[in-house]
């Protein structure tokens, strides 16, 4: 199926010189003067070759056909990730490849949307937030008003985050999957 390159999104796949690509971000670029572009980061599925492609924004792209499905995650192992399909019960195995820097972000029993080509999964996408525990933080300064400064602070996946003053260790906050930013304290 055609679209233009402005339409291609994160997780989508698009089939490049007969080869499918695996798109790691796609960014419209519209200069005062010129030709609006989109530049595409995207991952060759067949071997793991990250390539960088840019379109001008109404040039057409070749999208693949795929097939989405919502799979339960069950855990990690040295091969890779294991799902399961909550309504018949078949268990995928991911490559640690293809769930990438999301890793971290993964929590048993999360449900997850995996795009399936033949069968075979070529990318995944998780929730766009996630519930973590802050682990380990500065303490809050006396003074300090709840302003729009952030500390870091170490989450119980192991990400570093900014975080508001008030924060403590052992707050559980929620953040964004895809660049770990802090949305809000957990409202447990």
């Amino acid at each position: 199926m055609k679209v233009i390159a402005s339409q291609i999104r994160k997780g989508n796949v698009v089939e490049v010189d007969n080869q499918l690509y695996v798109v790691l971000t796609a960014d419209s670029f519209h200069p005062g003067k010129g030709t609006p572009t989109t530049q595409i980061d995207m991952r060759r599925i067949s071997d793991g070759t990250k390539v960088s492609q840019r379109y001008k924004t109404t040039e057409q792209v070749e999208r693949a056909f795929i097939e989405q499905q919502d799979f339960q995650y069950l855990f990690e192992d040295s091969d890779g990730f294991t799902f399961m399909n909550s309504e018949t019960y078949d268990q995928v195995m991911v490559p640690k490849a293809t769930v990438g820097d999301q890793a971290p972000y993964l929590q048993e029993n999360m449900t997850v949307r995996l795009s399936l080509y033949e069968g075979n999964p070529v990318s995944i996408e998780l929730p766009q937030r996630v519930t973590l525990e802050v682990v380990e933080t500065e303490p809050a300064m006396k003074g300090q008003t709840a302003t729009s400064s952030f500390k870091p602070a170490v989450l119980s996946n192991g990400v570093k985050t900014g975080v508001p003053p008030h924060i403590a260790p052992g707050t559980r906050v929620v953040v964004m999957t895809a660049d770990g930013s802090y949305v809000e304290r957990a409202k447990d």
